[in-house]
């Protein structure tokens, strides 16, 4: 009798929606803490955080130019489709992080509502963070937030897909397109969730996410000019010392969202001012009358 090997997966890099191979070519095995090989992923290079921030600097405009309506009813079935593969997510995490099952369906219920909870801002950061002024002369006076353009984002290490999208989404809502850089301990959880959004109306582009090694492409992040904007929840201290080098160089602005683990299950993580790392306010004059 012929026994059967499982056939093991390897998770692609998702760029301009679609899953890639790493340009090197290159791949990590995924380890869970007890030792036990999981299965392999795409490992980044400094090439695919090119490929990257030039697809999400593609999509900028139409996601930007999206109706605040629209991108918040987009993000809501994002949720609705996250519902429907919570049981997937579920196991995810299970093997990715040896929890138990209600540890790893807290995270999902959390991770699904964060979606619910800012897609629900798309459409009320304007009104909360903007203006109208008053001003000396016959004119109205508007100061509005925009969204700055491509942002990196590195996610928290735990909770990996909790973490992720509690720094993506306040990005993204407001018009931003992203680069990512998953947890470097436990991807898999994240590179899942990819998958389900390309099943989602989430345009291509708007959300780009990496896997590989913090230490290689960190200073990319820092140093490449066309990311506008870099949000940090990693929590270390080393990275952080090193963006805010490189960002200093190029003047982009630089967000430090680090929390400890269980923060991240809190108010804290849905601080609607964290939409404010990563918008610019314009203001505008209008003559009375005219």
């Amino acid at each position: 009798m012929t026994q059967r090997l499982s056939v093991k997966k390897t998770y692609k890099l998702y760029l301009g929606g679609k899953f890639v191979r790493s340009e090197s070519g290159r791949t990590l095995p995924a380890i869970s803490p007890r030792g036990v090989p999981l299965d392999n992923y795409a490992w980044a290079s400094r090439k695919d955080l090119r490929d990257a921030v030039t697809a999400a600097r593609k999509a900028f405009s139409g996601w930007a130019g999206t109706t605040a309506y629209l991108k918040g009813q987009i993000l809501y079935r994002a949720a609705e489709m996250l519902e429907g593969g919570a049981e997937e997510l579920v196991l995810e995490i299970r093997r990715s992080t040896q929890c138990t099952p209600a540890v790893a369906r807290r995270e999902v219920t959390a991770t699904i509502d964060r979606f619910v909870y800012f897609a629900g801002w798309t459409d009320k950061y304007q009104q909360v963070f903007g203006s109208v002024n008053p001003v000396a002369t016959s004119h109205f006076n508007f100061s509005t937030p925009e969204p700055m353009g491509v942002v990196g984002v590195l996610a928290p290490g735990k909770p990996s897909l909790l973490g992720l999208v509690s720094v993506v989404l306040p990005a993204v809502l407001s018009g931003n397109t992203t680069v990512v850089l998953a947890s470097e301990r436990f991807p898999l959880p994240a590179l899942t969730l990819a998958e389900i959004l390309a099943t989602s109306d989430l345009p291509g582009g708007v959300i780009n996410l990496l896997a590989g090694k913090g230490e290689e492409l960190v200073p990319h992040f820092a140093s490449h000019m066309d990311i506008n904007a870099i949000v940090d929840a990693r929590g270390d201290a080393g990275a952080r010392a090193r963006l805010r080098a490189g960002t200093a160089l190029n003047l982009k602005r630089y967000a430090d969202r680090a929390l400890a683990p269980s923060f991240w299950f809190g108010a804290r993580a849905e601080d609607p001012y964290a939409i404010l790392d990563t918008v610019e306010t314009k203001t505008a004059w209008h003559p009375i009358g005219s």
